[in-house]
This record gives structure tokens, sequence and C-alpha cells, in this order.
């Protein structure tokens, strides 16, 4: 956390206010490239209709992104989020309107991180593999390839936590609290691949501890 705090006293960008929690994007101030990018989960899911529009992406192109002057911005967080079968790709748009038109790119900022280009803005990002980047807060990713199981579990707590069915959580559904009990059950009883199965373990949080007595 005092890594972060230094670093966004050291860039310049966008970043979250009170109230606010918008995607972030900070900037090194000598050379005005990119330094670093936070991004927000939608909480909405894309139809399956939306999401076979996204299903043919542009290839990725490596590349980044530079800033015209040193100054200090809001960036939006996405609404949108198409997940392909298995959630190998997760792809955040900033509304349903950027699927009426083609994209132009993506840019390559980081493994298997990019960024949505249409009409030279910034729509959206892309995640390839997010199974294998869970981590807890600030700390480094496991290096070692995910379990299966752990996958699994990532698809049950990504539709746990978007729409439809995090509607019927909070509409106290039985069947949609049984799939979270089961699900933080199968988290907490997984022996292998701890510190993803704790990291999406503190993705449902909140939605077990407001429904523990249900």
């Amino acid at each position: 956390m005092k890594e972060r705090e230094r670093f966004l006293l050291a860039t310049f960008g966008s970043q979250e206010q009170l109230w606010e929690t918008p995607d972030v994007l900070r900037f090194d101030p000598d050379s005005r490239r990119l330094a670093g990018a936070e991004f927000q989960m939608p909480g909405k899911s894309a139809s399956a209709e939306d999401t076979a529009r996204v299903s043919l992406l542009p290839a990725v192109r490596p590349g980044g992104l530079r800033a015209d002057e040193v100054r200090d911005f809001q960036l939006e967080m996405c609404e949108v989020l198409c997940r392909t079968p298995g959630d190998t790709v997760l792809t955040s748009l900033r509304d349903r309107d950027v699927l009426n038109e083609r994209l132009e790119t993506r840019i390559g900022i980081a493994p298997d991180v990019a960024l949505l280009v249409q009409h030279g803005t910034v729509v959206g990002w892309s995640l390839t593999d997010p199974a294998r980047y869970l981590t807890q807060a600030f700390a480094a990713p496991d290096p070692n390839p995910p379990f299966p199981a752990t996958r699994r579990l990532l698809t049950e707590c990504l539709d746990l936590i978007t729409e439809p069915v995090i509607d019927d959580v909070m509409d106290g559904e039985p069947a949609a609290l049984a799939r979270l009990r089961a699900a933080d059950q199968a988290l907490r009883t997984q022996h292998e691949d701890r510190s993803r199965a704790d990291a999406l373990l503190a993705l449902i949080a909140n939605l077990v501890e407001d429904h523990r007595n249900w």
C-alpha cells in the first residue's frame, strides 16, 4: 500500500476520488509514457448475443500509451463485462454502444493485458487467462499454472458477483444462496492453489457475510 501511494505521488493521470472507483491509468511525468494501470470489474455481464459480437477481437499489437500533456484526468470504469466459455478471456467495454462498430485494435500494455481502441479512443480492456493472475491485494501472483478446480471456481464466483445471478443472491433466492454457500465451502476446503483460492474467497467475502444467516 505504501509503495502504491508513493507511485501515485510520482505519476499523473486518473485515480480514484471520494466515493468513486474509476479505472486508473498512470503516466511517468518525464516520458509521459504509461507507467501503471488498475481496472475495475464491471458488475453487469453482457448477454450471450453481445458476447458473441466481441468473440473476434483484433490481434494484440505490442505497444503502450503516451500522454499528450502532463495533467490529471477522470477515466470512468467500464460498464459491461463480456465473458468467454470457461472465462479464458475477460473483456470489459465502456458501454454496449461500443459493439455497434468494429474495434480498430488491441494494444498490449502488459502480458495478457490489452486496451481496446475504437476511433482512436480507449473503450475497454481485455485480460487473457485471468485465473493465472488471481492474487490478493498487492501480492505477486503465483508463477505456477492454476489448478482446474481454481478455473471452475473462478467462473462460479464471477457468476455470483455479476448480473443476473447477483440479483437473485440479493433477493435471497434459495438456489442462488445455495450456490454462494457451495462456492464458499469449496474454496475454504481446497488444499491446492491456496493463494488463488484465498483471492476468490476475498472476491465473494462481502456477499457471504451479508447472507451468512439466510
